[in-house]
């Protein structure tokens, strides 16, 4: 006999990423965020609520860590049949996860879960074997991971979670981890120079960076409670976005009347104080990182597009080191994206993420 029920009233099903679990309908605002079960049924079902303006989300559902389902959503309320099977004495993970970043530029983007139906039962998840956050850009979006080489249109059908160096890092550890990140932008300004499209003032909120009423009444605006969801390391992999700004120093903002403010030295070097001004915030961001994460191994991961900004990190993290005495803040090389490599919108495709995935494994097997 089938049954229906709110993912709230499901004891045994975790919800993945920030967002209030005790809510109903339940929001996924960010990459990756999702809900998670072990199931014993022959038929699992979701219901959805899903609305925007420009940019519709798409879903992955993966279970026993395949990919089993690449789904578009259209708008309004559809019933998703995530699972049928023969064997229903079998139990199976099943996870639902976002495949689209927080979509910033669509006020009217909205994803909820809104039921579960299943003719089985759910049994108890294991406890992961460690937490992970990764804040990131495009990159950590999984931007031109899906979609052909030559697909330049910055569309959700090529952003993917699942050929992820995040997602694959998490496999490999066992881990459960969440995701920030958003297209475009920086540790100081975005590519194009602006300076609202920074993350770190928004890290403290659940997802600060989806503006306007809707999102306001969803709960993106509330600051996060982080004794709720302790990671045992933050990833970071922002600056490849910042240092873009100065290829595009006094042009026109998209979209704006305003100059891009950053400024270019008569041989096209970075101008000191705006380089200063993103070291200064990385500096910043690391102090904010620790206030909230008081026991996290902090690793600022950079090189999958470009290494210009990686002196200005690294000195942030000796700045941090020499003020706090923390050690557990460190620098981490990531592979370049070699010819081959790249995905769609000349963007690190799988085989760069999965390199990725193995240098930062390898190192947090080492640190944890």
């Amino acid at each position: 006999m089938k049954k229906t029920l709110r993912p709230n009233e499901i004891p045994e099903l975790r919800v993945l990423g920030r967002t209030d679990a005790s809510r109903h309908p339940l929001t996924l605002f960010w990459t990756a965020s999702g809900i998670e079960m072990n199931v014993r049924a022959r038929e699992l079902w979701i219901t959805v609520d899903v609305d925007y303006q420009l940019f519709e989300p798409w879903i992955d559902i993966v279970i026993d860590g395949c990919l089993s389902q690449r789904l578009m959503l259209t708008k309004g309320q559809s019933e998703i049949c995530v699972l049928r099977v023969l064997d229903g004495t079998k139990v199976r993970n099943v996870r639902i996860l976002r495949d689209t970043q927080a979509m910033s530029g669509d006020r009217r983007t909205r994803l909820q879960i809104l039921s579960v139906t299943t003719n089985g039962t759910f049994e108890p998840l294991p406890e992961p074997a460690m937490r992970l956050e990764f804040i990131g850009d495009s990159i950590t979006s999984g931007e031109g991971c899906c979609g052909a080489h030559d697909e330049n249109d910055w569309i959700p059908g090529v952003f993917s979670c699942i050929n992820n160096y995040s997602f694959m890092t998490a496999e490999a550890l066992h881990a459960e981890y969440r995701v920030l990140s958003q297209s475009g932008w920086g540790i100081y300004c975005g590519y194009d120079g602006h300076p609202d499209h920074a993350l770190p003032p928004y890290y403290a909120k659940v997802c600060g960076l989806m503006q306007g009423e809707q999102h306001e009444s969803l709960g993106a605006q509330l600051p996060w409670d982080f004794t709720q969801w302790q990671p045992d390391a933050v990833i970071i992999n922002l600056g490849t976005n910042d240092a873009g700004s100065f290829s595009n120093a006094g042009q026109l903002i998209p979209f704006t009347a305003i100059k891009n403010p950053m400024r270019v030295n008569e041989d096209g070097s970075m101008n000191e104080e705006d380089r200063m001004a993103i070291e200064n915030a990385a500096l910043r961001f690391l102090r904010l990182l620790r206030a909230c994460n008081p026991h996290a191994q902090l690793i600022w991961a950079l090189g999958m597009l470009g290494d210009q900004m990686i002196p200005t990190v690294r000195n942030a993290i000796a700045r941090f080191k020499e003020e706090t005495g923390d050690e557990k803040a460190e620098f981490l090389l990531l592979p370049p994206t070699r010819e081959g490599e790249y995905g769609s919108r000349q963007h690190p495709g799988l085989p760069a993420h999965r390199h990725a995935a193995e240098v930062l494994t390898a190192r947090l097997k080492e640190l944890l």
